[in-house]
């Protein structure tokens, strides 16, 4: 209750106002490419580059040379400089299935593992593994040598990228086995153990079930009639394990005890053999032949596929709710290859115009191209602020094969924004000495002259630059908007994905809420202390919010809506240093 002032004196009051503001959800970089293993066009989240390695792999093989995808390149290097999470969506050419588990060492996967006793001659199946990563280098079937290592068979062989399993031991009086899933390459005398699962049963009422223990569950991409895709969730459980999901359960042991704990005449044999095996069966190559990698891919072989395969990745994309990112690349897709590449950056564009939440870093020319009228000719056919672009391509040492390889700018771009945002503010620009140096980098395709930048810069395309005693250096920071405004600035289009992205986080909170003076000063009491706070970190020069009668008529009200108007003058920075040397003769004096 207020206090009643009647009579002069004094009074103190309290206003707190050390509230801890809500932070935003940091979201990271996504990339749109080829892997070597993983789920097949599932957005999947990284935290590190061994975790991205364990994941969708890193080397590959292809005629007699080993080579890795851009993809990986990419997430090294953004990883190298602070990246924090990164969500990779794995795209293939053609159906990419999951291998199975087979019956006994090196044997044929067409069966379920088998339990301990036969029906007749026949082993009674138990139940079905299959990996989650997808491909034919799944699959580990084959021969073993005289130590039990997997080598080369008609189904595959044993390898790094893939898996075996075993049963290691069944307890046919508690109900329980242990599973263990094992490395592809390991050998009998020398298990390389990725996983284990101990104590764990057939029975569907039981906490140790199989498929809640291992997990179940797997998404297909379905595609509805107005041509939306999403991931469907099939299976009961979540996936714990890293590798495999259970497929099938097909001899299971419900109350596996009788009301005198002893076990039910039905179930007796029903567990698991001792026993190991691999997995088969799975389809889907890499790649065709006549594949193309680094300096020389075309339109006709991105890194082996073609732009038709990254249509569905960038689909799935569109889930703003489920999928936050601040940035997008799809490394080898450039924009002046014909056909369908020309069709995936278009998507990319409206779908980054539509989310309004990232920034599509695009490459306009293939490698070969040093021309740059033909760089800014092409930039010019793009008007987005949601966009920008880099050029030359670069030379960089890759991390697995220990060589030079080149790759695109836009494989590099997410690490000088992750190294910008560590070091400084997303809307600081990610460019200059400061915070665009590209450590990693060997040489650039090209060196640009003071006027091959001017050119460059003239048309909307961000310099890549060489300097002595500097190295390769970012030295642009323009988004492909045309018309001259704040957000032809990458560091101006970076402030408002940051700022947007945490008020509309706070808004999520008033959806539903009563369209009250209290609920509105709830959210002004967050938004205001977060936007000083930018505006203290050199983000904005002045800003201004307003909710309350003056935008919330009776009208307005009437209709469920709740209207705020958020005014920002967003920091600028100097790209252009003016310096006047003024020589003046002896005895003048200087101006004050």
């Amino acid at each position: 209750m207020a206090e009643a002032i009647i009579s002069p004196g004094v009074f103190t009051r309290e206003n707190d106002q050390s509230f801890i503001t809500q932070q935003p959800i940091q979201a990271g970089a996504a990339i749109i490419g080829p892997t070597v293993i993983g789920p097949s066009e599932k957005p999947t989240l990284v935290t590190s580059y061994s975790d991205y390695k364990n994941k969708f792999g890193a080397t590959f093989e292809s005629g007699g040379l080993d080579y890795t995808y851009f993809t990986s390149i990419a997430a090294f290097n953004y990883f190298q400089n602070g990246g924090n999470t990164l969500l990779v969506t794995r795209v293939t050419k053609g159906d990419f299935t999951s291998a199975q588990t087979g019956d006994g060492i090196g044997a044929p996967a067409s069966t379920a593992i088998s339990s301990s006793t036969s029906l007749g001659a026949t082993l009674q199946p138990a139940f079905t593994l299959k990996t989650i990563a997808k491909g034919f280098n799944q699959n580990s079937s084959g021969s073993n040598d005289s130590e039990g290592a997997l080598i080369s068979g008609s189904g595959g062989s044993g390898t790094s990228d893939n898996v075996r399993w075993e049963i290691s031991q069944a307890n046919s009086k508690t109900g329980t086995f242990t599973l263990l899933v094992r490395r592809g390459d390991d050998k009998q005398n020398s298990k390389t153990i990725l996983e284990t699962y101990a104590n764990i049963s057939l029975d569907p009422f039981s906490d140790n079930y199989i498929s809640k223990v291992v997990g179940d569950q797997r998404e297909t991409v379905v595609t509805d009639s107005g041509g939306n895709s999403f991931l469907q969730v099939e299976g009961s459980f979540p996936n714990k394990s890293k590798y495999v999901y259970v497929d099938n359960v097909k001899n299971t042991t419900p109350q596996y005890f009788d009301n005198s704990g002893n076990v039910k005449t039905e179930y007796i044999g029903r567990l698991p053999k001792v026993a190991s095996g691999s997995f088969a069966q799975a389809t889907g190559t890499l790649f065709g032949a006549g594949a193309k990698f680094y300096e020389n891919i075309d339109a006709t072989s991105i890194q082996g596929l073609t732009g038709d395969d990254y249509e569905t990745a960038i689909k799935l994309l569109s889930n703003r709710d489920a999928y936050q990112f601040n940035t997008l690349i799809l490394p080898g897709v450039i924009s002046t290859f014909t056909g369908t590449p020309a069709s995936r950056i278009s998507e990319v564009l409206d779908l980054a115009t539509t989310r309004g939440d990232f920034l599509a870093v695009l490459d306009m020319v293939p490698y070969g191209e040093l021309d740059t009228s033909t760089v800014t000719t092409e930039a010019a056919t793009i008007d987005s602020s949601y966009a920008s672009t880099y050029w030359p391509w670069c030379q960089v040492q890759d991390p697995d094969l220990g060589k030079n390889v080149w790759v695109p700018a836009s494989t590099l771009i997410p690490s000088v924004f992750a190294f910008n945002d560590n070091n400084a503010e997303p809307w600081f620009a990610p460019a200059g000495l400061n915070r665009g140096a590209l450590s990693t980098v060997v040489r650039t395709e090209r060196i640009l002259t003071k006027a091959d930048r001017d050119d460059l810069y003239s048309g909307k395309v961000n310099p890549i630059a060489t300097f002595p005693n500097a190295g390769v250096v970012v030295f642009g920071q323009k988004t492909l908007q045309k018309r001259a405004s704040a957000l032809d600035r990458v560091n101006v289009r970076r402030l408002l994905i940051q700022l947007k992205g945490f008020i509309g986080q706070l808004s999520q909170n008033l959806v539903f809420e009563q369209n009250t003076t209290a609920t509105r000063n709830a959210f002004l009491s967050q938004v205001n202390p977060y936007l000083e706070s930018v505006q203290q970190r050199q983000g904005l020069y002045a800003f201004r919010v307003v909710m309350d009668d003056s935008n919330n008529t009776p009208d307005v009200v009437d209709r469920n809506q709740l209207v705020g108007q958020i005014f920002l003058q967003p920091t600028k920075t100097a790209e252009f240093i003016v310096l006047d040397f003024n020589v003046l003769p002896t005895g003048a004096e200087f101006p004050s």
